[in-house]
């Protein structure tokens, strides 16, 4: 184990002895590292925070800080950050609170930029990419494969779905549907994420699924309830996109009436 002589750890922490901690880091006693992760200079890491394996941690990130949420009162919460992520300079990741399940939680293989805030009870899917500055509220959730540019806002309970992707700046009131970009404060929907679906290998008729998504989301005039009944309709026109349409149907269903979609 490669613990620099400045580090303080507590002899309680759980470290696999293929992990590293960098100099005048802090680790706590309910801290546990897996192997291969990787911990920079000047790193705070408390709570009831669990880090699985191959992940790179850089210089003076804060984990496993208690939420800011004036309600939590020492409550045994946790940060749970998965598999061969990056997380990049001065980030801040807090624990959950009582009143969002418990538990923030990271996946595997996503890349968080420097000055990266996640509050309390947010989820966060896999292949990530989160720009510089990127700040979600409580209780956000984004999925799999979704990019957020720098400076990105999220609101709290705000949802963004998998393959979509932000624009710099732009700010999030309302959920963003699976493979939709969006820009502005507030955002509104621009397109869809095609370049993005064709470098993950979508054929080009889960692309035209995905178009025409698009299309009834957002050209033909139709109410959330049309546009969920011809998304719907789509999966038996275009059965290789099933999995796609399923995606999109999941993610509609949970939407807010309060807080709605990007538009």
């Amino acid at each position: 184990m490669a613990i620099h002589p400045t580090a303080i750890v507590d002899p309680r922490a759980q470290i696999d002895s293929t992990a590293s901690i960098g100099p005048y880091s802090v680790i706590g006693p309910e801290v546990t590292i897996g192997a291969r992760t990787t911990v920079g200079a000047h790193a705070v890491i408390e709570g009831r925070t669990t880090i699985g394996e191959d992940n790179r941690i850089f210089h003076f990130v804060a984990l496993g800080g208690m939420p800011q949420d004036k309600k939590y009162a020492g409550e045994p919460c946790e940060l749970v950050i998965g598999d061969r992520n990056t997380i990049r300079e001065f980030s801040t990741f807090n624990i959950g609170s009582p009143g969002g399940g418990g538990v923030t939680r990271v996946g595997n293989d996503n890349w968080l930029m420097a000055y990266v805030h996640l509050a309390h009870d947010c989820v966060v899917g896999n292949h990530t990419i989160f720009a510089n500055n990127s700040q979600l509220a409580g209780h956000v959730e984004v999925g799999d494969w979704a990019i957020l540019g720098g400076f990105t806002v999220v609101h709290q309970f705000v949802r963004i779905g998998a393959h979509g992707m932000t624009a710099m700046c732009s700010v999030l009131f309302a959920d963003q549907p699976p493979f939709v970009m969006s820009q502005g404060q507030p955002a509104q929907a621009r397109s869809m994420n095609y370049e993005g679906l064709r470098r993950r290998s979508f054929s080009a008729g889960r692309i035209a699924a995905v178009k025409a998504m698009h299309k009834a989301l957002y050209r033909d005039g139709l109410t959330l309830g049309q546009a969920r009944e011809r998304i719907a309709a789509l999966a038996q026109s275009a059965p290789e996109s099933a999995a796609d349409v399923q995606l999109m149907e999941d993610f509609l269903a949970r939407v807010s009436p309060q807080r709605g979609i990007v538009r």
